[in-house]
């Protein structure tokens, strides 16, 4: 779909309107608590640590901070499985650490944001203590419950044969009531029943109960999960080894969830508050945008996968796969493009604590490209539409864990069963193994789990003295961490901080202008622009080790000729210097040119 003159004008006044909000014009940093900082020598961060590092977030110029569960939790999905909304993990900290960094947040312009975790609970929740307890119990309706199939033969089955995204079947069976529960995730992971109005009051008693203490809003996990087709139906097996397929077809975005969307929606939009869904399974951007259209009054925006799903092989996550720079382009302009075109707006991310590190999977590790690399994915992120996320580390230029780990270093539960299901299937078979264990130093969670690099210090100075982490800190914390770059002014750090300046300076255009993809077809670049009235913007990317020659466009050539140098990651650059109509890109270097002329933001 190409968006014509007068669509765009007609865009353009409906953004300088009533679409703006204080959430598009912001850029989020996401923190993985247990990994950030340790201020009391137990070896998992907590939220004192993450006070003492408010300032360091304030010199990056991020608006929002999310943290993600910080919920009291038996941890057996690192706080997304939930015993109390209303309590704080006890080695994170206490309410009153809550208080402390809701109140520094606020003292440096910043905003908290809460990660919610309401598809299902721990089974250690009372709700589903109850629940479990007998079939009467005021609340057994509060998760989804059903009783058993039977073959022919007597052999007692799971209610279908939907699968967990951890392990085997999606149902585990309660022999004391003779029903199975169902858990999309961990048998742990009870998933609540959404068709329950007291399930959906108490999550909004929980909404207002935090937005009343100072949060500015939440990311919902899995959010587009919580109504479920009650049929129930089988999923089609595709691959006879795998009996439990994933069901995402009869719930990533089932029959009632834009109502339960809408009742979430009125409460944010009664606080003025941010919100991003987390939605898993959802290709369509028609869906996304049903979700997150600025009228529907439903979600900000949302995180979806395809992205990150570019690189996963054949057969799943971890088998291998190949980013190929042409497909990355094709995802980045449908999703761009969609929601300019239908006033939707996109989450932008290429990390968080559920993928590996940006320059281990989408460019070089290299020492010679790794800064490079991490400057040029800040350039090709922080400057498209949408609202960026920056993970911690990303910001420094962190990358994947040690290529000497072996399953035994790994924390993951995604990961370990995965292997462990790997190895019972086909034991012996060190080749897959070996394939497996490369795969998993590349795509698993653990990637973004790492310990927060602050210091040369024995253990990145995660932890005061010499207190060991809870997992392994990554070999080249003495060069590559914050100590050294807040400082360097050439640093990955301050290259960030430029972007997230720039995101603001020029508000109308890397906010809330168009986006253009130039040269689709070149294999080693990635070009875009972004168009606000009078003011363009070229975005140049360079996704190889290798030099390029690349021959500016016609229609561009006035805007990279005699346009404003905004950025670069090159320090000797200093100008685009065209020879003719063409200019010599080097390996990962990132250039953003503005036409004279162009406005500030107003």
């Amino acid at each position: 779909m190409t968006t014509t003159t007068t669509q765009t004008q007609a865009l353009s006044k409906t953004i300088l309107g009533s679409s703006r909000a204080w959430w598009k014009e912001s850029s989020v940093y996401q923190i993985y608590p247990a990994s950030f900082k340790d201020s009391n020598g137990d070896g998992i961060g907590d939220i004192p640590g993450i006070v003492s590092k408010l300032d360091y977030l304030k010199a990056l110029g991020v608006d929002i901070v999310w943290l993600s569960p910080i919920l009291q939790s038996p941890q057996v999905d690192m706080g997304y499985d939930i015993s109390d909304y209303y309590a704080i993990h006890p080695p994170y900290g206490t309410m009153k650490d809550v208080d402390e960094l809701v109140a520094g947040l606020h003292a440096r312009g910043m905003k908290y944001v809460m990660d919610l975790v309401v598809n299902h609970t721990s089974d250690q929740h009372e709700w589903f203590k109850q629940s479990r307890s007998s079939k009467t119990n005021e609340f057994r309706d509060w998760y989804i419950w059903r009783k058993p199939c039977y073959t022919t033969d007597g052999v007692r089955q799971p209610p279908n044969n939907w699968g967990s995204y951890f392990s085997g079947s999606a149902w585990t069976y309660d022999e004391a009531t003779d029903e199975y529960y169902l858990h999309l995730f961990a048998t742990e992971q009870p998933d609540l029943n959404w068709e329950n109005p007291k399930v959906r009051a108490a999550v909004h008693k929980i909404m207002r109960y935090w937005l009343d203490k100072g949060a500015s809003g939440f990311r919902l996990d899995v959010i587009n999960f919580i109504s479920k087709d009650q049929r129930f139906l089988d999923v089609p097996i595709v691959e006879p080894a795998k009996p439990y397929p994933e069901g995402a077809k009869y719930y990533a975005c089932g029959p009632r969830l834009h109502e339960y969307l809408q009742e979430l929606g009125s409460i944010l939009k009664e606080y003025n508050a941010f919100s991003v869904g987390e939605m898993p399974s959802v290709y369509d951007p028609q869906e996304i945008l049903n979700a997150v259209g600025f009228e529907r009054n439903e979600l900000g925006m949302a995180f979806q996968f395809e992205i990150m799903d570019l690189d996963h092989g054949p057969a799943g996550k971890f088998t291998p796969g190949q980013l190929r720079l042409k497909e990355l382009k094709s995802v980045v302009t449908k999703w761009q493009s969609f929601m300019y075109e239908n006033n939707g707006w996109n989450a932008l991310y290429l990390e968080n604590h559920d993928q590996g590190r940006s320059i281990s999977r989408f460019a070089s590790e290299k020492p010679e490209f790794r800064a490079l690399s991490g400057k040029m994915l800040a350039t090709f992120l922080g400057l498209q539409s949408g609202t960026p996320f920056v993970y911690q580390g990303q910001e420094i230029g962190m990358v994947n864990l040690p290529h000497s780990w072996r399953i035994g270093d790994f924390r993951d539960l995604e990961a370990i069963n995965f292997w462990n299901e790997l190895t019972q299937a086909f034991p012996g078979d060190e080749k897959l193994q070996e394939q497996t264990i490369k795969e998993l130093r590349l795509k698993s969670r653990d990637n973004g789990r790492l310990p927060m690099q602050w210091g040369p210090g024995e253990f990145a100075e995660f932890s005061p003295g010499t207190a060991q982490p809870w997992i392994g800190v990554n070999d080249d914390y003495e060069k590559w961490n914050a100590a050294a770059q807040v400082d360097d002014s050439g640093s990955v750090f301050n290259y960030w901080a430029n972007i997230l300046k720039l995101r603001k300076e020029y508000v109308d255009v890397f906010v809330y202008g168009s986006f253009t993809l130039v040269d689709k077809d070149h294999e080693e670049l990635f070009v875009y622009t972004r168009g606000f009235g009078g003011a363009t913007a070229v975005v140049v990317n360079n996704f190889s080790e290798k030099e390029v020659k690349w021959t500016v466009p016609a229609e561009l050539s006035s805007v990279v000729k005699g346009g404003h140098f905004l950025t670069g990651n090159y320090e000797d650059r200093q100008s685009v210097g065209v020879d003719g109509d063409v200019i010599v890109v080097k390996p990962y270097e990132a250039l953003v040119v503005l036409n004279k002329g162009a406005k500030n933001a107003i």
